[in-house]
């Protein structure tokens, strides 16, 4: 019986019974999977389930959580029948709607976009106290609710709108080498990415997430495992470019030291980023710089930005500046402490008398934290403007990680919105046959209703500044997620469900407001349901070239793609082009133990060899490669007398001779060509590819087994930009986007 009651709350609690697997095939999640994780949630589950559903109606006097509708939709809120209402609007731009109602509180009226605020106001006849008991409706207080009201679609700029076929760099920002940085990219090379790739016609670099890490620990380099999505990784910031470095007598003495000189070529030329070198040069050079600027007068340019900039802030940034300055000191002492989780317990409030006092004593420290965080704020929107000056249409996109580390600033200051006793992830799929186990605690949707989305609002604002589009990692975590229960491997997971409707409304609205396009990273197992509904609300989709194949297996042809996607060759998860092509990331997974068994890896060959029999065969087909590029010999072997059945054992035999070829420039620019000319209104490239490189940027599902968010272009910028077959390329695919 007791099984039974927690099934149904588990099932009202939106946490799935069953899902359809990587094959295709349904598949039951054993009943103690879903009670863990009803545990994990920790919340109240309402009866009819209306935190998962974009429902304005209820079937009591009770207002919900919050409305949230589609501008020009009208209101429908049964409310109590033994009453009458006084009700009123006010929207967030100042007007005020009023009226009365009973039974029913329906309103017709196009109210403006935004975030306004329904009252309402039972009338209440005065009567004896036993009458009130007997009637409880009738002592209700006015009740309040968050209406939001949002436009049908996300935000898409003009250039696409008229049809054009906008194309840019994706790009790891760590990754970037240069004749000037501190090796690693950072904010200045960002900008001289800009500048070069407008030159060409490039609409926008695309980057990885920014999100705020750890100073304290920044071998912990993984931008999809932040400390927090709402601010900045301080590590991009261009000391160079810093004024208060450039005007301090102590800190140009320092920069000037032969050793300070010698330790940065060093990490420049490293193989991988040397994440912990750079982390302490760029920390030395910024404590010396930072009095300097506090000498500043109050009246100063600069030191009214920056108190705006803290202002603004508030809370959440003081928090982030809190806990940086907080886990630096506490990791010094003692580096078992990688998270407010194992700190000492009278630190893991941020609100705590113990916190306060710490503030109070390392004020100048805490301060300094607010001011990196300005300056890689300040630095990053110097990079939008320049785009914005070089009449880019999108100029930069950022990336959205699903979510952030256990241990970070984040859930120290959200703890309810946070489900610390589950983690996030994907569950086995054909490239992944273990799933994946991300350590991400995820969102409690339950806790996210109850607080009218503001942590998700806050979300969007945070990471739709300074661009001109967000990318969504695993977008469909607007629809479900993947949960593990706490200490469970990644294939004993379930999926729960999110307010899908409410969640994609406020993304439009969110959109728009900020000038923000909107792309969405739909791969791995898409459910149906989400597929449409993401169309339909604006938000762009994602076709990898690698999965766009056809039913026989047939890569698809460029005028098959969508227009409301961006198309790609690869991602930061996926092998390079080279890497594809020779088998390096089947060679690689196979010596870190990546797959389970023999005969899955063998099929993975296999099914690798018919990928590139069936690429070769799309670039002929479709005029990108010729046999001529290829293979000149074999394929003059071909007359115009051979009979036809003949010709096409021979082609067989040539394409399957072909597919075991090294990788070579005809190929790589045949792919590129292709998927320029493709229908997407975007298209992203790797400069990996530009360059011929193997080495993948990250393999998912691992951590030590390979040196992953560490590596580095194999040249610098000024060398890449300088090269004249790359310079090439990037003229050719801007003449097929045209």
């Amino acid at each position: 019986m007791e099984n039974k009651c927690l099934d149904e709350l588990a099932t009202e609690a939106g946490i799935a019974s069953e899902f359809i697997n990587a094959y295709g095939k349904p598949q039951a999640i054993p009943a103690e999977i879903r009670h863990r994780i009803l545990h994990a949630m920790n919340a109240d589950i309402p009866v009819e389930r209306p935190v998962f559903h974009s429902n304005t109606s209820t079937q009591t006097a009770s207002l919900p959580d919050v409305i949230v509708l589609l501008q020009g939709q009208e209101i429908n809120l049964p409310l109590d029948d033994t009453n009458s209402y006084q009700w009123q609007i006010q929207t967030e731009q100042g007007e005020v709607f009023h009226s009365r109602c009973q039974y029913h509180f329906t309103l017709s009226t196009i109210l403006p976009l935004g975030y306004h605020t329904l009252t309402l106001i039972p009338e209440v006849e005065p009567e004896s106290s036993s009458q009130r008991q007997s009637n409880p409706a009738r002592s209700m207080q006015p009740q309040s609710v968050q209406l939001i009201v949002a436009p049908e679609r996300c935000y898409e700029p003009q250039a696409i709108t008229h049809g054009e076929k906008l194309w840019g760099a994706c790009i790891q920002l760590y990754t970037l080498r240069s004749e000037k940085n501190w090796g690693i990219g950072d904010f200045a090379d960002l900008k001289f990415m800009l500048q070069k790739l407008a030159q060409y016609g490039g609409a926008f670099v695309g980057l990885n997430p920014l999100h705020a890490i750890y100073p304290a620990m920044p071998e912990n380099a993984s931008p999809y495992s932040p400390s927090s999505r709402h601010w900045l990784n301080i590590i991009y910031i261009a000391v160079n470019q810093v004024e208060d470095f450039k005007c301090s007598p102590e800190a140009q003495a320092w920069w000037q030291l032969p050793e300070t000189q010698l330790k940065l070529q060093q990490t420049r030329e490293t193989e991988w980023v040397d994440y912990s070198t750079v982390m302490a040069l760029k920390m030395s050079a910024l404590r010396l710089a930072y009095p300097h600027f506090k000498s500043r007068l109050a009246a100063d340019p600069q030191q009214t930005r920056f108190q705006q900039f803290v202002r603004k802030g508030g809370k959440n940034l003081y928090f982030q500046a809190a806990y940086d300055a907080l886990h630096h000191k506490l990791y010094e002492e003692n580096n078992t402490y990688w998270g407010w989780p194992v700190w000492p317990e009278k630190y893991r409030e941020p609100e705590s008398e113990a916190v306060k006092a710490f503030c109070d004593t390392h004020s100048e420290e805490v301060a300094f934290f607010l001011w990196l965080q300005w300056l890689a704020d300040i630095q990053l929107a110097e990079c939008f403007s320049t785009s914005q000056a070089n009449h880019m249409p999108i100029g930069i996109y950022r990336d959205l990680a699903v979510g952030v580390a256990q241990g970070g600033s984040e859930t120290w200051c959200n703890r309810d919105i946070y489900c610390t006793k589950a983690s996030v992830g994907a569950p086995p799929d054909i490239l992944g046959p273990k799933g994946q186990n991300w350590g991400l605690p995820p969102m409690n949707p339950h806790v996210l209703k109850a607080q009218a989305y503001q942590p998700f609002i806050e979300l969007l604002r945070s990471n739709m500044r300074h661009c001109g589009a967000l990318r969504i990692d695993h977008v469909m975590s607007l629809l479900r997620l993947w949960w593990i229960p706490q200490g469970e491997t990644a294939d004993k997971g379930v999926y729960v469900s999110y307010p899908v409707e409410d969640l994609l409304a406020i993304l439009a609205l969110e959109s728009q407001r900020n000038q923000c396009l909107v792309i969405g990273e739909d791969l791995g197992i898409v459910p149906e349901e989400i597929v449409d509904k993401l169309r339909v609300r604006g938000v762009y989709s994602y076709k990898v070239f690698y999965f766009e194949r056809n039913d026989k297996g047939e890569y698809r042809a460029p005028n098959e793609y969508p227009v409301q996607a961006m198309a790609t060759i690869t991602t930061h998860d996926l092998p390079t082009l080279r890497g594809f092509w020779q088998k390096g990331d089947l060679t690689l997974g196979e010596s870190i133990g990546l797959y389970p068994n023999k005969a899955l890896l063998a099929e993975l060959y296999a099914e690798r060899k018919r990928c590139k029999q069936a690429l070769l065969a799309s670039l002929k087909r479709h005029g990108y490669l010729s046999e001529l590029e290829i293979m000149p010999t074999e394929a003059n072997l071909l007359s115009s007398q051979q009979a036809t059945t003949q010709k096409s054992t021979l082609q067989e035999s040539i394409l399957q001779k072909e597919s075991e070829l090294p990788m070579s420039a005809p190929i790589n620019q045949g792919i590129h060509r292709y998927i320029a000319h493709s229908h997407c209104a975007l298209l992203g490239l790797q400069p990996e590819d530009w360059l011929d490189m193997a080495n993948p940027v990250n393999i998912p599902g691992t951590t030590t087994e390979y040196p992953n968010w560490r590596h580095k272009l194999t040249v610098t910028l000024e060398a890449l930009f300088a090269d004249e077959h790359i310079n090439q390329l990037l003229q050719t695919v801007n003449e097929y986007r045209k």
